[in-house]
């Protein structure tokens, strides 16, 4: 039986995943959390499998409580369900540790399914946040592919400063920075400097 704790701060909403989620045999719902402060204090107190997490909730947002629940019981899987698909917010709550994350036009079929898959200890995933998790994948291997001295460049050119004063900071002449740039902008596919050190903020630590 997968033991299941619903966090919602929607009351409508609760009762509605925990009738849809009590219509599969193999599925229990131990409880519901109307916040996230709620949902860590019954994940410590009935242990689930799986939490079906909202992120915007009053008191504790669903991130933090994530964060809280994952560091704390690292053998509970949580799934985030929500409305929100912008790249920030899945992002962040994948970090925090969720195992998933779903919007909530889902269809109650493929709710189930995702649960029975994380804890099968599958990653169930909307086809945007998929995408968003692939995107940063690729990002992370341009950033591996980038030379030392790429990334010196183009951390100067964030900074703001010019080709003249990049090549007098690194002991390069300014063609040089030129070339390094021109390599820089084709591998992260940009065609100028804001454009670059947006993407180097993004993606450079």
């Amino acid at each position: 039986m997968i033991r299941v704790i619903v966090a919602d701060d929607h009351a409508v909403v609760r009762h509605g995943l925990h009738q849809l989620l009590e219509t599969a045999p193999d599925i229990e719902v131990v409880a519901v959390a109307a916040d996230g402060e709620e949902a860590v204090a019954l994940v410590g107190e009935h242990l689930p499998d799986v939490v079906l997490m909202d992120l915007h909730m009053p008191v504790m947002h669903g991130i933090e409580a994530t964060r809280r629940i994952v560091t704390g019981h690292p053998e509970v899987r949580v799934v985030i369900l929500t409305s929100f698909g912008d790249e920030a917010r899945i992002l962040e709550a994948l970090d925090a540790g969720a195992r998933g994350y779903l919007l909530k036009h889902v269809e109650p079929d493929a709710l189930i399914d995702a649960v029975r898959a994380v804890d099968a200890g599958e990653a169930p995933l909307d086809p945007r946040a998929g995408r968003v998790l692939l995107d940063r994948q690729r990002a992370r291997s341009v950033v591996t592919d980038l030379s030392q001295r790429e990334r010196e460049v183009l951390t100067l050119v964030t900074e703001g400063l010019a080709n003249k004063q990049v090549a007098r900071r690194l002991g390069i002449s300014e063609r040089t920075v030129k070339a390094h740039l021109t390599n820089v902008f084709q591998r992260i596919k940009v065609t100028d400097r804001v454009q670059a050190a947006i993407w180097a903020r993004e993606h450079l630590r």
